[in-house]
């Protein structure tokens, strides 16, 4: 039986580097259909050992977001025959996506948001909660983006309006609410999926929808305005300048909702690719390992076309403020001399400036998010 599976292994091994090998037109369905079939006649707890050591598991998020495109996206680039496996799952949600990195036993990595793990421990329901987590990189900013009526000019207006926040324990939930609470607004949410709410604001049942992603996110972008909506502004104001970044939307991320030559100020928060902090020298420490590996090698084939256009904001070594990094994450970047550059360059920056000794170190923290902010915005126009 050894013998016949080592020869089904080396016939799949044979048909696979021949399909990789080939040009599309010479594409055989048979011969690839042959390499299934090896598995499913010859397969045996050898074969599903082999299969699920080397394969990575990524809870990303709702159907139609941005974190089920980065998770398309790197299985894209990082499968690599028996080398690596990643594999995309779709989740419910930012809090979700947490209680399943900490609990369920088939998931490696997840993406999150930055603030989640704060609204978990500023509501009760967990205390410590960062020990438990480390990330693997920052991945990039989030918008946020409110649908409005044209009479509503700021997030300040929709006092007392009825407010959809998407539904409950999902990022923007979080995010929304989090906002709100520290600007002292207190509307009546409602906590609609997405098309409905967009429907609902059309229909003049609700006053504003709150979206949180990265732009361009596909339901604002394919909103259908008929001129009486457009995008309020959301001041960068002093409660939300620990834990969010400024940022700006233009007409280029939605003409439909934004003039030609105009552009609306609004907030972001980090999207971070997170896992449980295992011991190293465990199973699951060594799939991080595996995927890190293949992940910080391959990221540059990201950062062009057909991939998501907001890995272009990424930047491996970018801290992440109340957050430990995966030690064999650190240790590759160590390996290879990537720093984080965007720190060198505002430490520098701030060095020239005479007015820096007088900064507060609370607004020197401020001031390098607007940093970052900034410097990710005039990268991602750049690769454009």
């Amino acid at each position: 039986m050894r013998n016949t599976l080592k020869m089904a292994l080396a016939a799949i091994t044979t048909i696979c580097a021949f399909a990789a090998h080939a040009e599309q037109a010479e594409y055989d369905p048979a011969k690839v259909s042959d390499s299934l079939k090896a598995i499913f006649q010859f397969g045996s707890n050898s074969t599903k050992q082999a299969l699920n050591a080397n394969t990575v598991t990524l809870i990303t998020g709702t159907i139609g977001g941005t974190y089920v495109q980065f998770g398309a996206d790197l299985a894209s680039v990082l499968d690599d025959g028996n080398k690596i496996r990643v594999l995309p799952i779709v989740g419910r949600g930012s809090v979700q996506s947490v209680a399943d990195i900490l609990f369920l036993q088939g998931v490696d990595l997840g993406i999150v948001r930055a603030d989640t793990l704060d609204y978990l421990e500023r509501k009760g329901f967990a205390k410590d909660i960062k020990k438990q987590f480390t990330y693997v990189t920052k991945l990039y900013n989030e918008e946020m983006q409110v649908i409005a009526p044209k009479s509503i000019a700021t997030l300040k207006d929709l006092e007392g309006k009825k407010v959809s926040v998407d539904l409950p324990n999902g990022g923007t939930f979080v995010t929304a609410l989090t906002v709100f609470e520290r600007l002292g607004i207190k509307a009546n949410f409602v906590y609609v999926e997405q098309r409905i709410a967009m429907e609902k604001l059309k229909a003049g049942q609700i006053d504003a929808v709150i979206v949180v992603g990265g732009k361009p996110y596909k339901s604002v972008s394919t909103f259908g305005n008929d001129g009486r909506f457009h995008l309020a502004k959301v001041d960068y104001a002093k409660p939300l300048q620990s834990d969010y970044l400024p940022a700006t939307l233009t007409a280029k991320d939605y003409p439909n909702l934004i003039k030609e030559g105009e552009s609306v100020d609004t907030i972001a928060v980090p999207a971070v690719l997170a896992a449980y902090n295992w011991a190293p020298n465990t199973e699951r420490y060594r799939k991080l390992a595996l995927f890190v590996d293949a992940f910080f090698t391959k990221f540059t084939a990201l950062q062009n076309p057909p991939f998501h256009p907001k890995w272009k904001e990424v930047s491996l070594a970018a801290p992440l403020s109340g957050w430990n990094r995966l030690p064999v994450a650190q240790q590759w970047l160590d390996k290879h001399g990537i720093e984080p550059v965007t720190r060198q360059r505002f430490e520098a920056f701030l060095k020239q400036s005479p007015a820096a000794a007088t900064v507060s170190d609370a607004d020197k923290e401020t001031l390098f998010r607007q940093f970052q902010a900034w410097d990710a915005e005039k990268a991602r126009a750049e690769k454009k």
